[in-house]
């Protein structure tokens, strides 16, 4: 009779699962201003992918195109959300539900995981080995080291608890798939309009007299109506126009330094 282990893992092996959680030590390659960690995100996939599909190249070039879509979250983490993804990969889960998924978990993951690492464990381990070490004691880098290390090879756990997880709920992501696809995405975009409103400022300097133009005429009757407007003018640029996010970028930028130049910003 086969084993539950071996029931569980039919096409990635648990060894495939710990490649995975230590392949996202590289998970910020790539990194860039377009898609922030895609690049990284997806070549971390790929092994695991190739197991998955075998020669379905085009099943395998769905998921590519579509894990190089925007992604940025917490590093120390990632691999909980690899691990839950991949045994959604395996069982064939619908497309928009493991998109909708990924784009619904990856910035609450993000927050979790800066408040417990880089705001928490990270400051506090930092203080008091800084405080080791200003006294001439090793054990300052030692024991730094060892917590970093830890963190580190906590990636693999990880990455078999997200697997673990994603196993035991594939019955029900699946029963459910219309309904959890469409409250992933409701929740993935609830989630970056929240960051675009806390990245996204834009203001004006310019005055009329002795009325500024920003604070006593645009703020009174909508405020931030101009970073929402610009974020929905860029938007419509890159979706109906179809204009390149590099060209955007760009755009930006030269219009950022001109504006702050003669004092229009």
């Amino acid at each position: 009779m086969e084993s539950n282990s071996n029931k569980k893992y039919t096409k990635v092996s648990k060894n495939d699962i710990t490649k995975l959680g230590l392949r996202s030590s590289l998970f910020q390659l790539g990194f860039n201003y377009e898609r922030m960690q895609a690049p990284g995100w997806t070549w971390t996939q790929i092994p695991v992918w190739k197991k998955i599909f075998g020669d379905d190249k085009e099943a395998m070039s769905e998921a590519m195109v579509d894990n190089m879509n925007f992604i940025n979250t917490s590093p120390p983490l990632v691999p909980i959300l690899l691990g839950l993804l991949t045994s959604m990969e395996e069982k064939r889960v619908d497309r928009k539900t493991i998109s909708g998924l990924k784009n619904a978990l990856f910035a609450p993951l993000a927050g979790i995981g800066d408040a417990i690492y880089w705001f928490t464990i990270m400051p506090i381990v930092g203080g008091i080995c800084a405080s080791f070490a200003s006294k001439g004691n090793p054990l300052g880098p030692i024991i730094f080291f060892l917590v970093y290390l830890g963190i580190f090879l906590c990636r693999i756990p990880f990455a078999h608890l997200g697997y673990d997880m994603g196993t035991k709920a594939i019955d029900v992501i699946q029963e459910n798939s219309t309904i959890i696809s469409k409250s992933a995405s409701i929740m993935g975009l609830t989630v970056i309009g929240a960051l675009i409103s806390s990245y996204v400022t834009l203001s004006l300097k310019v005055k009329i007299g002795s009325v500024s133009l920003q604070k006593d005429f645009l703020d009174k009757v909508f405020p931030n109506i101009l970073p929402l407007g610009f974020t929905f003018f860029l938007y419509w640029l890159l979706k109906k126009k179809e204009v390149s996010p590099i060209v955007l970028i760009v755009v930006v930028f030269t219009l950022c330094i001109a504006c702050s130049f003669f004092g229009i910003m």
